[in-house]
């Protein structure tokens, strides 16, 4: 598969292997920030109609490809699909974000959950997966990507997102036993949903693991941290240079580097508040780092933001004895719609200049 790209350095750099610049992609390169992307959502009407439509995913997918020099793309979708496909009802309430108009509250609301059937109910994120790789032709990989079954459970629990989690917190605290089985019917399902992508053409797969990090040690590893490890352990993605390569990424993780590089998961990726150089020192080179810019670094000019890039590359090489292998750059999370696009392309542009090898 890789031999078939035109431009294979991530694939390359997530399996440790030497690359001639270190590849970058950025979490949420599809977005807001775009003025042709907000044009799109406004003939769209919505997000979930863009994301619900193939054709008008994969160009969206596309946009920022189209401007920058980027080293993969990411299908346009969202996190929440696997559990609008369980009949919780996702909708987008302009300046609040995502709300379920079922909530997954008791043990009787988790045995109405079912694992969706892939080429069914989630038939639109697969035909976006193959629009999306033919439109690419070879030119970039393309990841697909799922919730973490902790971070779904947030939202199906809270109804949307959360100040404080208080309610799923609570059902941890006061009903473990059904917490544990929500997060066990969510693991089944993210490990179907990311199999169904790499069978319709996905190269690469990222598990977003986005409020891992609202939870203490303990509770990240009663909640979070066993379902990470079961996916890393059962999702089928092939051997040897076929390989179809895994990242679990989580905000706040850094606490857990040693367990998440364990996982069996190809690469981990980091946010911005661990050095770089420490991640690298702590996983001993048993897996690829993404990271671990962070994402406000983009409202500065374009030499700060080339000086911030250099310290990310450096402190990488620092901590992997010198070598730049390895390394895939992103942000430490997504970019805002505010970013300006102009400092996007410097980004990039200084990402490849300053690590050429």
């Amino acid at each position: 598969m890789a031999s078939l790209l035109k431009n294979d350095r991530l694939l390359r750099a997530l399996k440790r292997q030497p690359v001639d610049r270190t590849p970058v992609w950025l979490m949420r390169q599809a977005g807001r920030y775009l003025p042709e992307y907000r044009a799109t959502r406004a003939q769209a009407g919505s997000f979930l109609g863009m994301a619900k439509h193939p054709e008008i995913a994969c160009e969206v997918t596309l946009q920022p490809l189209r401007r920058f020099d980027l080293d993969a793309a990411i299908l346009f979708s969202d996190i929440l699909t696997i559990p609008d496909a369980m009949g919780l009802g996702l909708h987008f309430v302009e300046g609040e974000g995502p709300k379920f108009k079922r909530t997954v509250r008791s043990a009787a609301d988790v045995d109405r959950l079912g694992v969706p059937d892939m080429e069914t109910e989630l038939r639109y994120v697969m035909d976006a997966v193959r629009v999306i790789r033919r439109e690419l032709d070879g030119k970039v990989p393309l990841i697909g990507f799922s919730g973490s079954p902790w971070t779904l459970a947030c939202y199906m629990v809270e109804g949307g997102g959360s100040k404080d989690f208080a309610r799923i917190k609570a059902m941890a605290l006061n009903d473990p036993a059904t917490l544990h089985r929500l997060l066990s019917v969510n693991t089944d399902a993210v490990i179907a949903y990311l199999a169904a992508q790499r069978a319709a053409g996905a190269q690469a797969l990222q598990v977003f693991d986005t409020w891992g990090g609202v939870l203490s040690p303990a509770m990240y590893r009663e909640f979070s941290l066993p379902y990470l490890q079961r996916i890393a352990r059962e999702l089928e993605r092939g051997e040897g240079e076929e390989r179809t390569p895994l990242i679990l990424f989580g905000k706040g993780n850094a606490a857990h580097l040693e367990a998440l590089a364990a996982s069996g998961a190809e690469a981990v990726g980091v946010d911005w508040l661990v050095e770089l150089g420490e991640a690298a020192r702590r996983t001993g080179g048993k897996v690829a780092l993404q990271g671990n810019l962070d994402p406000a670094v983009l409202y500065g000019s374009p030499a700060a933001i080339e000086a911030q890039a250099r310290a990310v590359l450096d402190s990488y090489a620092e901590g992997n004895g010198g070598s730049r292998e390895g390394h895939v750059f992103n942000l430490g999370h997504g970019m805002s719609p505010d970013m300006n696009p102009d400092h996007v392309a410097a980004l990039v542009d200084a990402v490849h200049r300053l690590s050429a090898r």
